[in-house]
């Protein structure tokens, strides 16, 4: 069986999200990020990304993690594109253009998206340490993103998803790095084209479920 290491409120998510698309059965393990607890090595602290438990599964020391029948993976968006190729299905690709298409798209959201989108997560995260100086991040990680917004908007224009004409891996992948920017509805706002497609895919019944744990956990 499929186990999922990781708190739904962090990129877990997006394996908990996957999973429920492709319906397959999954044990979901708990681990909280360290930089949550005041002391994440006491002996009664939460299992979490110091603990050596989860150190012996994953060095890395980050969340998530995943374990398919003793295969462990460590990257989310990785993990999600292993997922599609090995339960097949619509969200994995139809062949090698479209594998390719579907990597491409995937490490374009990694290295141009998620930088400067988790920025303005994390501002909002520290607004207790000085509203000023987060709303300034905040301004600057928007400003980067409306060039990268540009390139998806095209894309959409011509198509209603980003690889074929289903929706697949690829869309998962960049609706979970571009929801880290949906505080900043101007920005959606001025690329219709997106906005109704992270609409589209956050109506899915996974994504929906995916949320509702999510919400009930503790902040």
């Amino acid at each position: 069986m499929l186990t999922i290491y990781g708190v739904y409120r962090s990129r877990a998510s997006r394996n908990y999200w996957m999973a429920g698309e492709l319906g397959i059965a999954f044990r979901a393990v708990p681990v909280i990020q360290a930089r949550r607890l005041v002391d994440p090595l006491t002996e009664t602290a939460p299992l979490n990304t110091q603990s050596p438990a989860f150190l012996a599964i994953n060095p890395r020391g980050k969340i998530p993690a995943i374990d398919d029948d003793g295969l462990v993976l460590a990257d989310s968006l990785a993990n999600n594109l292993y997922l599609a190729r090995t339960y097949g299905g619509p969200l994995a690709g139809a062949d090698a253009a479209e594998d390719g298409q579907i990597l491409d798209w995937t490490l374009w959201a990694a290295t141009e998206i998620e930088p400067h989108a988790v920025k303005i997560v994390l501002a909002y995260d520290a607004e207790p340490n000085g509203p000023a100086r987060g709303r300034a991040i905040v301004e600057t990680a928007t400003q980067a993103l409306d060039k990268h917004f540009g390139v998806l908007e095209a894309r959409l224009s011509q198509h209603a998803h980003i690889v074929g004409d289903r929706f697949t891996v690829a869309d998962l992948n960049l609706a979970e790095v571009f929801r880290y920017a949906q505080s900043q509805t101007a920005l959606f706002d001025r690329h219709p084209g997106i906005k109704a497609w992270i609409e589209r895919c956050q109506s899915r019944p996974a994504f929906r479920e995916m949320m509702r744990v999510r919400e009930a956990e503790p902040a």
